[in-house]
């Protein structure tokens, strides 16, 4: 729909004022914990269910300390006791323990030896570190230690410590590598992400995965950026975003007193339970699961779990590349942008409740759709920022329009529905510059209609007479105009003036015009049945429709509202409508008019005639209601005439008068009849001189 330069400034103007405020929601933070809490629903809705299998987490739950507590082993156990099961995960690619040995054993320094050589004889062993903000000296063993541990720069490094506590010296040393698993949560408490580099006083320290990652090449440092391939890694923040698997359990999970019952089973020549081939090539981690050995981690997923969980999380993501890709920021605000423009345009453009309606449940599903879409595909783009620009556009734009244009509806509403069909006040509701002040050149049809001998009428009857019929009769041919998507103008005493082509152009003004006139006449039988019930005079109408360019619009004053059409176009037809009484005819239109009906009604031409005030001619009709008649009948009594009218046009004169008296003896009393006839028998006593001799004069207005 084309829209005006004012509906546009408007458009303008809105757009930006809700983008503002939008834009304002969402880089002040306020919308941040909603975004939060919908990124925690597509995890667990579109997230895949559960992993490949490739990694598994061996849990210290209650069971194993149950089961070694029958043995009289109590927690903490002694350290060797992790012996026996590194020797049976020998076959794995990577053994993650999530448990930090701060301190010698309690049990004696030959402990320690033994779990020490147990680490090293496995040569897969992963050990934790946790890198602090406080202060506090530190050893040259653990700056050596840290600085073996540490990876080349990268740029993700941006979070800083100038502390760790490491696991004990001799611990440290059998370890094949080493990672940070302090990780921070989201400002809410969830675990949504991890960083992967860390910055420690000149170094840069590997998250508790990376190392390995590193070392397998599955991940480099190119150019002090995180690569997976030849493509850096998707970070947010300078933290990867964690891709949850959305089942209960999405990795294989197993006892520790599974696995130690699976060792002796193994020592003892008995078949395990879980044959030690089963961890060949896998990744597996070691952690505390037992309730109160553990700091409780929610995350997108589920509100309990375990840093052991997320860090086998952390590895999936990386190994398996299942990067949530976090789009850069101005993408949403690009949405935001759109979507504020969009709405505001439906709104000015579409004023019906259905439409906006349809727009605002197809915009939301998009705005919702959309991002979901491209999160179960592994792409991230902010949802609440987006919606929060609907609804503040839709606030915005309903706002406004309620408090202006909903103003001007109103009025258009009040000024127009007495007047003219629903589809023009729709319109006019769409183009509201229409009825500013000033006005536009349009081709206009413009009908007149008129009391016949109202005046006359007037004189005779009581006043309360003569407003029962000028209401009766004005309401009837009023809304056979409203009907027939006319617009009516004005009342002028007994007169209706209206008019098609503005504000709404058609193809169908002329047909619909003359589709009236016809109608009135129609109607005018009912009104006089109506008149003659209540023992009031009957009445007659006159109709005269000319066709042609007018000036319309609203043409008022600053205190008064007009919309009206002025110009010669309105003037001819007011004078076609006086000009029946020449003729004694109903319905007398203009050829401009005729031309263009498609020769959908019965109609006789009436001739040329020069109305007063103009110096050239106009070809006129009498359109012919089928109301006394038959169709057939209006047919052949059409026929009739016009076979007398040519032989008038041909200047035979005699025979002429001769053929309109043979159709009066079968219609008396036929107005275009008595008039031409008795030109005939002028004529043919005085040929005229001239070339314009079958020009009519008018000489009354």
């Amino acid at each position: 729909m084309a829209v005006t330069g004012t509906q546009l400034r408007k458009i303008l103007i809105i757009t930006i004022v809700a983008f503002a405020v939008s834009l304002g929601l969402f880089l002040s933070g306020v919308l941040s914990p909603f975004e939060l809490k919908v990124y925690d629903l597509f995890s667990r809705r579109l997230n895949p269910v559960k992993s490949a299998g490739d990694i598994v987490i061996v849990q210290v739950d209650q069971q194993s300390i149950d089961a070694l507590s029958s043995e009289n082993i109590t927690w903490p156990w002694p350290r060797q006791i992790y012996a026996p099961l590194l020797d049976y995960l020998a076959e794995a690619d990577a053994v993650f323990i999530d448990i930090l040995f701060t301190e010698p054993s309690s049990y004696g320094e030959e402990d320690d030896m033994v779990f020490a050589d147990a680490v090293k004889k496995a040569g897969n062993v992963y050990l934790p570190l946790f890198l602090s903000g406080n202060k506090r000296d530190m050893t040259a063993e653990e700056l050596a230690y840290l600085k073996k541990t540490s990876m080349p720069d990268a740029l993700s490094a941006r979070l800083a410590y100038e502390s760790a506590i490491t696991n004990i010296d001799r611990l440290r040393n059998a370890a094949h590598g080493a990672g940070n698993v302090m990780i921070k949560p989201d400002p809410d408490g969830v675990y949504r992400r991890a960083p992967l580099s860390f910055r420690f006083r000149d170094m840069t320290i590997p998250h508790f995965v990376l190392g390995y990652l590193l070392e397998k090449e599955a991940v480099a440092v190119r150019d002090r950026r995180l690569v997976a391939g030849n493509t850096p890694l998707p970070l947010m923040d300078d933290s990867l975003l964690l891709r949850y698997y959305s089942g209960e359990q999405p990795f294989p999970v197993i006892s520790a007193a599974a696995l130690f019952k699976a060792s002796l089973d193994d020592q003892a020549g008995k078949k395990p339970a879980i044959q030690k081939g089963y961890f060949k090539g896998k990744k597996v981690f070691i952690g505390l699961t037992a309730a109160g050995l553990y700091d409780m981690k929610p995350t997108s997923i589920s509100p309990v779990s375990t840093g052991v969980m997320i860090h086998a999380t952390t590895l999936d993501t990386l190994l398996h590349r299942h990067f949530i890709t976090p789009v850069p920021a101005y993408v949403p605000i690009a949405l935001m942008l759109i979507l504020s423009l969009a709405v505001c345009w439906f709104v000015f453009t579409h004023h019906a409740l259905g439409p906006n309606l349809s727009f605002f449940a197809a915009a939301s599903v998009f705005t919702l759709g959309l991002p979901a879409s491209l999160f179960k595909n592994g792409i991230y783009v902010q949802t609440i920022p987006p919606v929060a620009a609907l609804i503040v556009a839709v606030i915005s734009a309903v706002a406004y329009s309620y408090a202006t244009e909903g103003k001007e509806r109103r009025f258009v509403r009040r000024a127009f529905a007495q007047y003219m069909d629903e589809t023009i006040v729709q319109y006019l509701l769409k183009n509201p510059d229409l009825i500013k002040p000033g006005g536009q050149r349009r081709r206009v049809s413009v009908f007149f209609a008129d009391i016949a001998g109202f005046t006359t009428l007037a004189e005779k009857l009581p006043p309360e007479a003569t407003a029962k019929i000028l209401h009766t009769a004005l309401n009837a041919f009023s809304e056979v105009i409203i009907r027939n998507h006319g617009v009516i103008d004005k009342y002028i005493g007994d007169c209706i003036m209206a008019f098609w082509g503005a504000p709404l152009e058609t193809e169908h003004d002329e047909i619909n015009a003359c589709r009236a006139a016809l109608q009135c006449q129609e109607t005018l039988a009912e009104v006089n049945r109506g008149l003659a019930a209540e023992g009031l005079t009957q009445i007659a109408i006159r109709i005269g429709i000319h066709s042609g360019e007018a000036i319309v619009g609203n043409l008022g004053s600053d205190r008064l509202f007009d919309y009206t059409a002025i110009g010669d176009t309105v003037n001819l037809a007011s004078r076609l409508e006086s000009a029946n009484k020449h003729f004694k005819t109903r319905v007398m239109v203009s050829e401009d008019t005729f031309n263009r009906t498609e020769g959908l009604f019965p109609a006789r031409e009436l001739g040329l005639i020069e109305v007063k005030g103009k110096s050239l001619p106009i070809r006129i009709y009498e359109l012919m209601a089928a109301v006394e008649r038959t169709e057939a009948e209006v047919k052949t009594f059409i026929d009739g005439y016009q076979r007398a009218y040519e032989l008038f046009m041909e200047k035979k004169w005699g025979e002429a008068a001769e053929a309109f008296g043979r159709f009066l003896d079968a219609y008396p009393g036929d107005g275009p009849a008595v008039y031409y006839r008795a030109w005939c028998e002028t004529l043919k006593e005085n040929p005229p001189l001239t070339n314009n001799w079958n020009v009519i004069k008018m000489t009354e207005k």
